[in-house]
């Protein structure tokens, strides 16, 4: 956990532990993949290849894609790279993306992880492939896993349907018009700059042995995996790295930021939706990441900003408050499977912004 403003880090520390075999302790230090937190990077990313004159977030995505990704109740309205940002697209998720973008690190993993209860289906290593190709074939009419059902039936732009491949689209996009791979492009202009040294997007960017196990629950460990979509949820990184990240977002939002210039950063923060891209919206809880969004950056109803994820054995909060401009982030190595398990993750959240008041 950590707590940050925009000059530096207020606090950051681990608890309990990352390997129980051997009661290694979890510290500021130790990695793991983050889920959907990662997520913002994309935001980041895109906003850098505008800078760059590479694209436009009012680019259709048609200009960059290979294969056709078009709403089929609507196929003459174009999906555009904000429609993605604001995941108001038109794109859902769908069982597949569940099945199919998993990957363990090992094929031995195989027979252990039919034995865990989690909704997510891990597939073999054998089983990898680009994220081009599994795009094309969900998204595509002639792809082997395509089915209208991936589509909503609205016009794209017009409602908020978060989704992790729309997430990856934009990813994708962002490498045709860059010509360069999204992990290599956020490396460079993300990662590096903020030096965020013991970060990346494989196991084989990172020192391993750093990594925390992943449990299922206290006594059920998840064998290690990877995602084909990786840009939606695949960032492995440490509070002590992360922390840096949060940083430079509050700074960002105050006008100082490093990574993009100010008129990015106002971009990323604009609030882009209004009631008319929502069915429901939940105005009571203050971390309700999708109450509105930036671009790929969300907004709740009460002042804070940032972006929530879960996926096996992970969850994660990283938040700050656009009044007092001070963030927190919250990792567990550990799945949220219980009512109990729920309230002790916010309960921790809200010890850490208990303790934030006295630091502040």
């Amino acid at each position: 956990m950590a707590i940050v403003n925009e000059d530096e880090v207020l606090y950051q520390n681990g608890f309990g532990v990352s390997d129980i075999s051997n009661d290694a302790p979890y510290s500021e230090n130790t990695l793991q993949n983050i889920a959907s937190v990662s997520k913002t990077l994309i935001g980041i990313a895109l906003l850098k290849a505008q800078e760059m004159g590479k694209l436009n977030l009012d680019d259709p995505i048609s200009k960059f894609l290979t294969f056709d990704v078009k709403n089929p109740d609507f196929p003459d309205q174009a999906i555009t790279i904000r429609h993605l940002a604001t995941h108001t697209s038109s794109i859902t998720d769908g069982d597949i993306y569940g099945e199919k973008s998993y990957i363990l690190k090992s094929p031995r993993d195989s027979i252990q992880s039919d034995s865990i209860k989690i909704p997510e289906e891990f597939n073999p290593p054998s089983d990898h492939t680009s994220m081009q190709v599994f795009l094309e074939s969900l998204l595509s009419e002639k792809g082997k896993w395509y089915s209208q059902e991936v589509f909503l039936n609205e016009t794209p732009g017009q409602l908020f349907e978060y989704t992790n491949l729309g997430a990856t689209l934009a990813a994708l996009v962002l490498e045709a018009a860059t010509g360069e791979k999204y992990s290599e492009f956020t490396k460079k202009h993300i990662l590096e700059p903020l030096k965020m040294e013991s970060s990346g997007w494989y196991f084989d960017e990172i020192d391993f042995s750093r990594h925390t196990k992943l449990y299922a629950s206290k006594t059920e460990q998840i064998p290690f995996y990877s995602l084909i979509t990786y840009p939606d949820g695949g960032l492995i990184t440490s509070i002590s790295d992360l922390s840096k990240y949060l940083v430079e977002l509050i700074r960002g939002y105050s006008g100082n930021g490093t990574l993009l210039t100010e008129a990015s950063y106002s971009e990323l923060y604009k609030l882009q939706l209004g009631d008319e891209n929502f069915e429901e919206r939940d105005a009571e809880s203050p971390y309700n990441d999708e109450y509105n969004f930036g671009i790929f950056i969300g907004f709740s109803a009460q002042d804070y900003v940032g972006h929530t994820g879960g996926d096996p054995g992970v969850s994660s909060f990283m938040f700050f408050n656009t009044k007092n401009k001070i963030g927190r982030i919250l990792l567990i190595n550990t799945d949220l499977t219980s009512d109990e398990g729920v309230q002790q993750f916010f309960s921790i959240w809200d010890k850490l912004e208990e303790y934030q008041q006295k630091l502040n």
